[in-house]
């Protein structure tokens, strides 16, 4: 596994957006694990999770970027973020934009703030944890309407690999449907493998009771 990922899987811990107990998901899943990326809210998280996403998107894209696209709402600041560290670490230059949750009328108008992009140019959409995968149709959907630009790409920060509508996992399904690229900075797997009975400042968060239930909730629900 590469250094960032560890280092990511750890900068999840301490921020406290990855917590291990008992928890029930949007869909009704009773889960031992669960990422809360709404608690990244301080200065130093966002930069340091931005400079994962850049890394990320740095380790399987190259420089083939040319549009950033955030949806709102938790998408904006990492569209944002991301941008910065892809700039300040490989000096690539990104536009990035993102939408509003209403068309505005007045003023500059729109539903896009930011970069317009265009023919020819291909968007990657940064987005925090993909479920369903709703979001991100809706995504592909606004911006055919708007501009004849591509997605070529979806980057998210962990993939929990599981099931979506059927038996594929929901990155995969959208990779399969809407033929674009999925990449994750971390899955579900990679974190497992790395936190079993490992120490991480003084603590172990996986040992071997809770390591069994989430091997009985990947057992029923993952891919």
């Amino acid at each position: 596994m590469e250094n960032y990922k560890k280092q990511f899987i750890e900068f999840m811990l301490e921020s406290g957006v990855l917590t291990f107990g008992d928890f029930t998901t949007k869909s009704g899943r009773k889960t031992p694990y669960f990422i809360n990326t709404g608690n990244y809210k301080t200065g130093s998280q966002i930069t340091k999770l931005g400079e994962f996403y850049a890394e990320c998107i740095y380790s399987n894209l190259g420089k083939k970027v040319d549009v950033l696209y955030g949806p709102a709402y938790k998408g904006i600041p990492l569209a944002v973020t991301t941008a910065s560290s892809l700039y300040r670490k490989y000096q690539i230059d990104v536009p990035f934009c993102f939408n509003r949750k209403e068309a505005k009328d007045h003023g500059e108008g729109g539903n896009i703030i930011g970069y317009l992009p265009q023919e020819n140019e291909q968007i990657t959409i940064i987005e925090d944890v993909v479920t369903a995968g709703t979001a991100v149709r809706e995504s592909l959907a606004l911006l055919k309407n708007i501009t004849k630009a591509t997605v070529n790409a979806l980057i998210v920060s962990v993939d929990r690999m599981e099931r979506g509508t059927g038996d594929k996992s929901t990155l995969d399904e959208l990779r399969e449907s809407l033929g674009i690229e999925t990449y994750a900075i971390v899955n579900i797997e990679e974190i497992i493998s790395y936190l079993y009975n490992r120490e991480i400042n003084g603590k172990v968060f996986l040992d071997d009771e809770l390591m069994e239930r989430v091997r009985k909730y990947r057992e029923e629900y993952g891919v």
